[in-house]
């Protein structure tokens, strides 16, 4: 006889019905009630043993931690808080938790010492909850994609090129750490190395989506990426996964008409999906913000921000005009940003992106066409305006509680320009080569974006460190497991 799982026991009424559950016991009480759960739900299912009838030595053995089968009729629940319960006829031990030394102790444990368990905290309900919405997420993305006929692209891990050209990259090499070799003039001889050349981990899939953009009409990746960057922030990870559509023929506003939609849809998906997993992350959310001065309290619950997102059309400004906004601001005259405003050509910072989004339009913000100086090299240049101002057709979408949650841009198709704007940047013309065939053979106006994966589910299940939404977190000096 198979083992039913739990997620389908809690919701049948086949009572009377002999089944077999197996899975991880939470507590046992009075030598009395098993909780047990094994993964598919974030609910666990009661085993009511009969004691007096059950070998002393496996009384002993039902700890915290161990794995178990019992066997047994399904009944309707006595007592509070469950439907349905499990009458134990029979027990068995599959597998051993020691209760001196499991870590996971039926009491609350704070995120961070379940950070140093991370091998063991996904068999907590919080974390049960997070990953479910994480697969949620990961699938829906997949699913908007291919139901628009987009092609799923696998942009290379290891690559020659800074994409962002921002330098903070991993080196990834097989030369003897002690020893390299070294050329005449005392520099790394790459030319022994494995690939031959200086070779890093990526930090985006961008520049090979393009050539792929070019070929197919409309593509996206997804996968990891990878940012040597020494940040120790609650928003920050060295590996992560990012989404990177990229398409044919796009302009600025079709490029902002698909990233909405992308949010859209894929939280729309989590909340219908995962209903049970966004209850328990509202109401551990809502619990834990008791303990805060009611200032520092979200005006929303978890369920009504996601809805915040779906029920507004996300209001869409330039750059210039959210300067003079932040710069009129109250905040900003009575000092109260840590970064203040004073003028047109600020990079913004998460302070003022919230600001515009969660006080000034209280609804998501899509900012167009950044200063030239503050992107990156491949944005398309827009003819300079009557103040003299170079900007980009670049678009940040911003999210309350977040920030900035999607990065793109239209991207630029004149060869001169771009040859231009890499040599004001500093990069060499031969490296890029096979980036600017594009520009030579049959370019087209074309756009794209990225969405960064952690950042989408940190938003989707209301934590507030991205360290909590990823399985494994690789920040500075920490790559446990």
């Amino acid at each position: 006889m198979e083992h039913t799982r739990i997620k389908e026991l809690l919701k049948s009424e086949e009572f009377g019905k002999e089944i077999i559950v197996k899975g991880w016991v939470r507590t046992f009480r009075n030598n009395q009630f098993i909780a047990i759960n094994d993964g598919s739900s974030i609910n666990n299912i009661q085993a009511v043993v009969d004691f007096e009838n059950t070998p002393e030595d496996i009384l002993k053995r039902i700890t915290t931690g161990a794995a178990v089968r019992v066997k047994g009729n399904l009944v309707e629940s006595q007592g509070k808080g469950q439907r349905v319960e499990v009458k134990a006829i029979e027990v068995s031990i599959i597998g051993d938790s020691d209760p001196e030394k499991y870590p996971l102790q039926p009491k609350k444990h704070s995120l961070e010492f379940l950070r140093e368990i991370a091998h063991l905290r996904v068999r907590t309900g919080t974390f049960n909850a997070i990953f479910k919405v994480r697969n949620a997420l990961s699938f829906a993305i997949h699913k908007f994609f291919q139901e628009r006929d987009f092609v799923y692209f696998h942009s290379p891990i290891i690559t020659g090129s800074d994409a962002e050209g921002a330098g903070e990259m991993f080196r990834v090499t097989t030369l003897d750490p002690i020893n390299p070799p070294l050329t005449d003039d005392g520099k790394v001889d790459f030319k022994e190395d494995f690939f031959g050349k200086s070779t890093n981990l990526t930090v985006s899939g961008q520049l090979e989506g393009e050539l792929a953009a070019l070929a197919f009409g409309n593509i996206y990746t997804f996968g990891p990426t990878f940012r040597a960057e020494n940040s120790n922030t609650t928003r920050h990870l060295a590996e992560f996964w990012m989404i990177e559509p990229e398409m044919a023929f796009y302009e600025l506003e079709d490029n902002m008409d698909l990233a909405e939609g992308l949010l859209k849809y894929v939280i729309k998906y989590a909340l219908d999906t995962c209903p049970e997993e966004i209850e328990f992350l509202k109401n551990r959310l809502l619990e834990e913000e008791k303990s805060k001065p009611q200032a520092e309290r979200s005006e929303l619950n978890l369920v009504d921000k996601l809805n915040f997102v779906l029920e507004n059309n996300f209001e869409r400004l330039t750059y210039t005009e959210a300067i003079d906004i932040l710069k009129a601001s109250k905040p900003n005259q009575k000092k109260q940003f840590k970064y203040l405003i004073e003028g047109w050509g600020a990079d913004l910072q998460s302070e003022h992106e919230r600001y515009l989004v969660e006080k000034h339009f209280k609804k998501p913000v899509i900012l167009t066409d950044y200063p030239r100086e503050i992107k990156s090299f491949y944005m398309k240049q827009n003819e300079v305006d009557a103040q003299g101002r170079h900007t980009v057709r670049a678009m940040d979408i911003l999210f309350p509680g977040i920030g900035e949650m999607v990065g793109g841009s239209q991207r630029e198709e004149n060869l001169e320009k771009l040859l231009a704007r890499m040599a004001e940047v500093g990069i060499p013309e031969e490296e890029m080569d096979w980036f600017l065939d594009t520009r030579r053979f049959g370019s087209v106006p074309h756009s794209g974006f990225g969405v960064g994966f952690e950042r989408l589910v940190l938003f989707t299940t209301g934590m507030t460190n991205i360290r909590d939404v990823i399985p494994f977190p690789r920040t500075p000096k920490n790559a446990e497991f």
